[in-house]
């Protein structure tokens, strides 16, 4: 069976590694680890294909370390305690420390992750722990405590045209008996279609390879390219970071006012399938939160764009988020009602529960209005302009409270207005 060309090319040494220069560089903590051999417990976290298991690999040659490779997916507590007692007798046997190399760590559940902890205290194992997601959500607060967290990125342009480079030029594990003749575009093209990750951009190439040697080829085109690519690799996890960090950035431009960069955003969402329904709930949100009565028809807007979610559903739908985000980016903002709302959840929470003034109570029965309910009420229906002005509505004890405070921009700009001509 052919090796796929991204297991064959895979870094034996750190002098093959690309990438990840800040760990990796004269002087990074990392580095300083592997080269005096006195390893501590830690996480490579970072996206896929930027060379988090392959790193593990090198550093436990480079530390004469036996090397263990454990599956959160198909290990439980059972398999853990095997694998500590043959590193405790290995240890005894040999001197040598055991490196645990645990793929996919933040799949351990809890009681599988506290399985570790006395081994890594008491020195057993070094354990190093891969993941994509993030450490702090993934991993309990007693093993984390325990744990160096190294970040692994995304491999820059020039970092995946090197690996590229190097398979098509390396006649023993890579591509170089073919002799293909692969332009600096086509190598970018690759490079961008896999986002920083290697793997992805390797097996692009090898496909590209295989499309260009049945058409009798030895130059690669972009047509074999986009035959093997299909279409760019969108990084995305529902559940994980990236699915936040997307949310967020979408969020954060359209309250910026910058209608170019939220529709970039959005199509990135889209386009690696988030559910649309969940972006029109965040931004039937947005409205309310980041705009306001600045732009009232802000939420008329984005309402109408989830009722077009519901009733056309995708791809259609997209059109009707597009022009509810631009709309949202070009709208004056104001946070006045959010921020309204907060202060008056706070004194609801935090203070007495005061009862209502007996003004404002309903008095349906005798009995009630016997005891004052609803006395002294001032329909503001009656008064000239609407408003029952000498009427308290607030308990006594909150009575000096101003929780909305209009600005000045937009539509409640004018809200404004009235609310100084009547201080």
């Amino acid at each position: 069976m052919r090796i796929p060309l991204a297991e064959s090319m895979r870094p034996r040494n750190l002098g093959e590694y690309v990438g990840q220069e800040k760990l990796l560089g004269e002087g990074a903590a990392l580095q300083g680890m592997i080269a005096d051999k006195r390893l501590s417990s830690f996480i490579l976290w970072g996206p896929p294909g930027v060379g988090k298991t392959t790193l593990a690999r090198i550093i436990a040659r480079e530390t004469d370390s036996k090397w263990i490779s454990f599956s959160a997916v198909t290990s439980g507590i059972k398999e853990i305690k095997a694998v500590m007692a043959e590193a405790e007798a290995f240890m005894k046997i040999e001197g040598r420390k055991t490196i645990l190399f645990v793929d996919e760590i933040h799949r351990f559940n809890r009681s599988q992750q506290d399985a570790f902890l006395p081994y890594v205290e008491n020195g057993t194992i070094t354990l190093v722990g891969a993941t994509t997601e993030n450490p702090s959500f993934e991993i309990n607060s007693a093993l984390l405590s325990r744990l160096k967290v190294f970040v692994l990125t995304e491999l820059s342009l020039d970092n995946v045209r090197t690996i590229l480079r190097q398979a098509l030029t390396d006649s023993e594990r890579g591509l170089g008996q073919l002799e293909m003749d692969v332009s600096d575009d086509v190598l970018n093209m690759l490079a961008i279609y896999a986002s920083g990750d290697a793997r992805t951009a390797l097996n692009s190439l090898d496909l590209a390879v295989q499309v260009a040697v049945r058409k009798g080829k030895k130059t690669i085109h972009e047509d074999e390219v986009k035959q093997a690519v299909q279409t760019a690799v969108l990084k995305y996890d529902k559940d994980g970071e990236n699915h936040y960090n997307l949310i967020s950035a979408l969020h954060k431009s359209i309250r910026n006012s910058d209608p170019q960069a939220a529709l970039y955003w959005l199509a990135r969402m889209l386009e690696a399938g988030e559910e649309p329904l969940y972006v029109a709930r965040r931004l039937v949100r947005f409205a309310s939160e980041d705009i306001g009565l600045a732009a009232p028809q802000a939420l008329s807007q984005t309402v109408a764009a989830m009722q077009a979610v519901e009733l056309i559903g995708m791809p259609e739908c997209k059109i009707a988020l597009a022009q509810s985000v631009v709309y949202m980016a070009l709208a004056p903002k104001s946070n006045a009602v959010y921020a309204a709302y907060n202060e008056a959840a706070m004194d609801a929470l935090n203070t007495v529960q005061h009862p209502v003034p007996l003004h404002l109570r309903n008095a349906p029965t005798r009995l009630m209005k016997d005891l004052d309910y609803g006395k002294d009420y001032k329909y503001a229906h009656d008064f000239e302009e609407g408003v029952a002005k000498d009427m308290q509505c607030l308990p006594d004890q909150l009575i000096d409270r101003k929780y909305y405070r209009p600005t000045a921009r937009g539509f409640e700009g004018k809200i404004k207005k009235a609310f100084d001509s009547d201080q």
